[in-house]
């Protein structure tokens, strides 16, 4: 990965870190890692776990960011988030998340925030 595309995620994860924690959400981990790949943030969102994908995207060639998230890819993520909360040891309600960014070079960073955009 180059390190343009590595800071526009991380670019990405900040502003989406920043969103929900104005909306109140607490940010427990940040890149939380398996051997099957990493999941952006992890938080609460009062009694429920939230765990969060974000997608960022620098221009609409290649499409939105959430449409970047096909059918496969959420797969992956609903198996993943399986596996982080068995790992907490988490009892309670969760679910996931998706935050879309839209980061063009110039302008502002246009927000949108899915909760519960895939099934676990």
């Amino acid at each position: 990965m180059s390190q343009a595309r590595r800071d526009l995620g991380q670019r990405g994860e900040a502003l989406a870190a920043s969103h929900l924690e104005a909306l109140g959400y607490v940010i427990l981990r940040r890149n939380w890692r398996h051997a099957l790949g990493e999941l952006d943030l992890v938080a609460r969102d009062g009694d429920c776990l939230v765990l969060v994908e974000v997608r960022s995207r620098s221009g609409p060639r290649f499409g939105r960011p959430e449409e970047s998230l096909d059918l496969r890819k959420q797969q992956r993520l609903a198996r993943l988030s399986t596996l982080c909360v068995q790992q907490l040891g988490w009892q309670g309600p969760w679910r996931i998340d998706v935050v879309a960014i839209d980061l063009p070079p110039s302008g502002e960073p246009a927000l949108r925030h899915y909760p519960s955009a895939v099934g676990p």
